[in-house]
């Protein structure tokens, strides 16, 4: 059975962060034709077409990962009804110049956790938005996570919640299944 690698890239970089034990737990209950690689974003200066020129080596490394890989899991908490500035960063920075665009015809799923009700939905909405732009191809379905209880994913991304667990399950799936079928298309 075909492997297939996954960036994985996490919106907040705060330590202990839910987002990032979601990703973990989104690991760790994919199917294993998925290899999950972390990406990081935050050393990259800020989108600045000045820089274009002669791009930072931490933008070249960023680029270069997304580009060899097979999608893309975008897991991020939501700011003020949107993504938080990390991710919109290295959104903007992948999309320049524009013939080099790394997230065309890319496979690209999301999902979030916060501990509010309605999760992050208002927040991949509007990712979606961004992503619509630069021709991704965005896995459909909301998938957002309401984070219940401190202990409901650990820190190795064990889940506490037999029907949370089937869900993060579920969504690895899906994402496995729309990598499967984009790459034979």
């Amino acid at each position: 059975m075909k492997k297939y690698t996954i960036a994985m890239l996490v919106g907040s970089t705060r330590t202990g962060s839910i987002n990032q034990k979601l990703a973990r737990a989104i690991e760790a209950t994919a199917p294993d034709t998925l290899q999950f690689i972390p990406v990081t974003m935050e050393d990259m200066p800020w989108y600045n077409g000045d820089l274009e020129s002669n791009r930072p080596a931490s933008v070249n490394a960023f680029t270069d990962a997304i580009r060899k890989c097979d999608a893309v899991c975008m897991v991020t908490p939501e700011y003020n009804r949107s993504i938080p500035g990390v991710l919109k960063n290295a959104i903007d920075w992948g999309s320049k110049p524009p013939a080099q665009n790394i997230w065309k015809d890319k496979v690209i799923a999301m999902t979030g956790t916060s501990p509010g009700g309605i999760g992050t939905a208002i927040g991949q909405q509007h990712l979606r938005q961004i992503l619509a732009i630069q021709h991704a191809i965005v896995m459909p379905g909301e998938t957002y996570i309401t984070f219940k209880s401190p202990d409901m994913i650990d820190d190795a991304g064990h889940v506490s919640d037999d029907s949370v667990r089937e869900f993060i399950a579920a969504f690895g799936d899906r994402l496995a299944k729309l990598v499967a079928l984009m790459a034979t298309a």
